[in-house]
């Protein structure tokens, strides 16, 4: 029996279209019929989900269990980027999602803990949580270990906890950045990262002093540190360390956020400065929407798409009994090449564009 719901036809072809499969296809998804991919029946939900349709109460699956996402805020647009890909990826599993988000003031990460173990979840994500913390203690992990919950940890690295990380190479992204600028010309290049007890911004200090001694940019990593300010990972935070660098004489700047490097833009634009002209500015995360800046940012995109199905999938193979690799596993970032870095101001004027 055909849905019953109004302009069934043309609801059948809007969603066949977006779900890029037939009408035909759409129906037996609709009706509850056999014989559908699992994958072909997701994409026709999510179809429905994005279109704005109420999915018809046959398709409302019973849920395997109950998963807790505790993610640090909102504002910085790479956490619920990671929020979408895990929740998604547990809801094709059968598993719904409980997202648990913290802002200054608010509930903290333990407190968040124990409303989820009170609701009997099956595991917990901890996205850039406390495990990234090198003045946090970590007990608070083994303590969930040793009652047998299920835990994945994502962007940080806490020796000793006995769980899975899942991390991109920070390493590897300081060295992207500076790489391509001192291609480019830059020979004064500064770095505004956040809070130093973080371990990924500690992976990226040591990178990027290790990458400036290297292309001959300072003459000792702890000369090194003359060329970084820390702040705060906000577009605020971003300005004051990037109106510091400026102030110095760099005249490019590597930021620890794509937020950040908004906050430098702004900075270098304050002081009556185009960017890249006279400053160039790369971000991190290549959060959404980021290449619509202006100008478009220059930024390292950071892998959540397979970090979030690596995450998933460790979590899920410790939920079933069996055990997840417990070695750290760390994905590439990627430097993607816009419009907020250019030629050194020196070598521009040397070597003019036609």
């Amino acid at each position: 029996m055909s849905p019953t719901l109004p302009h069934v036809r043309t609801r059948l072809t809007d969603l066949a279209e977006q779900a890029g499969v037939s009408t035909a296809t759409v129906s037996r998804v609709l009706n509850g019929k056999v014989g559908v991919a699992s994958e072909t029946r997701q994409a026709v939900l999510a179809a429905l989900d994005l279109l704005g349709y109420e999915r018809p109460e046959k398709l409302r699956n019973r849920s395997a269990g109950l998963v807790g996402l505790i993610v640090p805020e909102l504002t910085n647009p790479v956490f619920p980027a990671f929020a979408q890909v895990i929740e998604s990826l547990l809801s094709e599993h059968g598993y719904t999602p409980l997202l648990c988000t913290q802002s200054p003031g608010g509930t903290t990460e333990d407190e968040y803990v124990e409303m989820l173990l009170d609701h009997a979840v099956d595991g917990i994500v901890f996205i850039s949580g406390l495990h990234a913390d090198t003045q946090a203690g970590h007990d608070r992990y083994e303590r969930l270990r040793s009652r047998g919950m299920p835990i994945v940890l994502v962007n940080g690295y806490a020796p000793g906890v006995d769980a899975p990380f899942v991390s991109p190479d920070d390493v590897a992204s300081m060295e992207l950045s500076v790489r391509h600028l001192q291609s480019l010309g830059h020979r004064r290049i500064g770095l505004a990262i956040g809070p130093g007890r973080f371990v990924p911004a500690q992976r990226k200090l040591a990178s990027f002093a290790d990458a400036l001694v290297r292309y001959g940019l300072a003459d000792s990593t702890d000369q090194a540190a003359e060329h970084v300010v820390i702040t705060l990972y906000t577009v605020e935070g971003g300005q004051a360390a990037a109106g510091e660098l400026i102030d110095s004489g760099h005249t490019a700047i590597v930021c620890g956020s794509d937020l950040m490097a908004l906050g430098a833009i702004r900075a270098a634009r304050s002081r009556g400065l185009r960017v890249p002209e006279d400053v160039s500015v790369v971000g991190y995360d290549d959060s959404p929407l980021i290449a619509f800046t202006d100008p478009p940012l220059t930024t390292v995109r950071q892998p959540v798409a397979a970090m979030g199905q690596a995450a998933v999938s460790a979590l899920l193979t410790e939920i079933s009994g069996e055990r997840a690799p417990r070695s750290e596993l760390l994905f590439q970032p990627e430097l993607i090449v816009r419009g907020s870095t250019g030629a050194a101001p020196g070598d521009r004027l040397d070597n003019p564009q036609p």
